[in-house]
């Protein structure tokens, strides 16, 4: 039973790079460590957070995200190392 539990929620889940333009999702988890995260940290992306994907840019990277009422830009590959849920 618990194993069932556990592949609905990771099914659920996906990395903030995945997530379509216009879509709104919440922060589930930080993957990267040290100074990477100490920024992403900073930038008030923290577990609970809920992340608008405004833009992307013509080559992919970076992304504009609304986090907490305001706009940042991250790299695809910072992205990447975050892991959300659809809100």
């Amino acid at each position: 039973m618990v194993n069932l539990k556990q592949n609905v929620i990771e099914e659920e889940t996906m990395t903030l790079d995945e997530v379509a333009v216009g879509s709104t999702c919440t922060v589930s988890k930080l993957g990267d460590t040290g100074e990477i995260r100490r920024r992403i940290l900073d930038m008030g992306i923290t577990e609970g957070a809920h992340v608008t994907v405004d833009k992307i840019a013509p080559l992919g990277d970076p992304i504009e995200l609304t986090v907490r009422g305001y706009q940042l830009s991250l790299r695809k590959s910072d992205a990447a190392s975050i892991v959300v849920q659809p809100a």
